[in-house]
């Protein structure tokens, strides 16, 4: 890790939306030169059915993510929300979560943006992101769990989630020794709520899909300091 950590402030935003839209959003990014960004594939937890009646289309989900400054965070939030006109039916949403260190030649990286001259410019549209009470919930469980998560979180207070695939890497005689379970496969859950809501949704997701449980669950919870798209 660097020294040089502390001193820009440094965000991971995270964009959820249709694929279709996820890859316009990677454009926009290109052109303003984000030299980070991922992808993943991912599904939303409403059935087809809800989806249909609702309007929103196919529940096949993109996962953008991308590491950057947190001014740089906040122009591409308004960005986003201006030219892809998130919280419309079938759009997505964007948010921010603080990072608090990232590797030396990553720092290195990042520091290049945002370019000087653009700085008063990024500090006026700061204050157009507004403040949100909000925590992103992550849910680690064994593949084919991720359903039974959200029959667990939606009559907590959970809305909606978005879910997709991973492999767990790690070593194998330390999982052993804590009775933990080494199945590989293994799928993520977000979902993204209120803070008030975040505590029984937690606990119901990790009294059904819990480490005790045959899901073998994780719950963390990440604070979201910028969010466009919750309407």
């Amino acid at each position: 890790m660097s020294a040089n950590n502390k001193k820009i402030p440094l965000r991971m935003l995270f964009m959820i939306a249709t694929p279709k839209l996820a890859n316009k959003a990677a454009n926009l990014f290109k052109e303003d030169n984000v030299p980070l960004q991922y992808l993943f594939y991912a599904q939303g937890t409403a059935s087809s059915e809800i989806m249909d009646t609702l309007g929103l289309g196919s529940i096949d989900k993109t996962v953008l993510m991308s590491m950057i400054p947190k001014l740089f965070a906040d122009k591409l939030l308004i960005k986003l929300r201006k030219e892809l006109h998130l919280g419309m039916p079938n759009t997505g949403v964007a948010f921010t979560v603080a990072i608090s260190g990232a590797s030396a030649r990553t720092i290195k990286m990042l520091e290049s943006l945002p370019p000087e001259e653009s700085q008063g410019t990024l500090r006026k549209e700061e204050n157009e992101v507004t403040e949100n009470e909000y925590n992103m919930i992550l849910v680690i469980v064994n593949q084919g769990f991720s359903e039974e998560v959200m029959d667990a979180a939606r009559p907590a207070g959970a809305s909606g989630g978005t879910a997709f695939h991973c492999r767990r890497v790690g070593n194998e005689e330390a999982m052993k020794f804590w009775s933990i379970s080494v199945q590989q496969e293994k799928e993520i859950v977000l979902i993204l709520v209120k803070k008030e809501s975040k505590l029984p949704i937690m606990q119901a997701i990790a009294q059904k899909c819990g480490m005790q449980t045959e899901a073998n669950g994780m719950v963390l919870s990440l604070p979201v300091d910028g969010v466009e798209g919750m309407n």
